[in-house]
């Protein structure tokens, strides 16, 4: 194989995966006819999710080969991945499958007795109903771990030596801020995925690269997480021009330095 050609192979090569990295905005619609709002979609690869509005339009920030799910209450849940032709593209429609719920077979024990409570445990289905079935999301992990108050460890009739320890060692202050690192990173996700990166590199001059950064330094000291959740979008962009000032300030003294 010639020079040129292994030159050629690796540029595409280079392309492709510069290609693959690159986030863009992705327009979409549901095409169903019927209860087109409020259906969730979640890129699984960002953890990025929007829902659609009553027209049944979303938009989610996607790379190539990302993959979305839709799922709603009345829709049987769908996987799309970003392929090529769509990242391209930039727009996708997407028809869901309505959901049919059909309930399990139902043997009813003879003889009943009249007693309600004692005749329903009697009863049985083929399994129980998950929350797959229908297509809502629901939380599978392990229950987040309940944090003693320091006050609740000695109480007059016992000692939670469990929980003491972890105060004192320090466990549950670490605890406590990894949850708030979690809960900051997952308002920042959100307001990316909202206002899009363009928005704050265009409006508010800050570096693509530091656009994650100033959204931290913005949900550690102000109420924008709150009042984003809440819909006060005033305020919001309030707190951004406001922030925007001390941040490139604060980059152009470090710089400086």
């Amino acid at each position: 194989m010639s020079n040129k050609k292994i030159y050629f192979l690796l540029l595409c090569a280079l392309a492709s995966s510069l290609l693959s990295a690159q986030q863009k905005l992705l327009q979409g619609k549901i095409t169903n006819e019927t209860e087109v709002d409020g259906i969730h979609i979640l890129n699984t690869s960002s953890r990025y999710n929007t829902v659609t509005n009553e027209n049944g339009h979303f938009s989610i920030q996607v790379k190539l080969l990302d993959t979305l799910i839709f799922s709603s209450i009345k829709y049987n849940p769908e996987k799309m991945v970003i392929t090529e032709t769509i990242y391209e593209k930039g727009v996708v429609t997407i028809a869901l499958t309505e959901l049919v719920n059909e309930l399990d077979d139902v043997y009813i024990a003879p003889n009943l007795s009249g007693n309600i409570v004692a005749d329903l445990k009697r009863i049985k289905t083929e399994k129980p109903i998950d929350f797959d079935d229908v297509g809502i999301p629901g939380f599978k992990g392990k229950p987040e771990e309940k944090i003693v108050p320091l006050y609740l460890t000695i109480t007059p009739l016992s000692v939670d030596i469990e929980a003491l320890y972890k105060h004192i060692s320090g466990y549950y202050k670490g605890l406590k801020t990894r949850r708030k690192w979690e809960y900051e990173n997952n308002a920042v996700a959100k307001l990316l995925n909202y206002y899009t990166l363009s928005f704050f590199t265009t409006t508010y001059g800050i570096a693509e690269n530091s656009v994650y950064d100033f959204l931290l330094f913005c949900a550690e000291t102000s109420t924008i997480e709150s009042d984003f959740k809440k819909e006060h979008f005033g305020s919001v962009l309030l707190i951004l021009n406001d922030k925007a000032k001390i941040y490139k300030n604060r980059s152009s003294k470090e710089n400086q330095e």
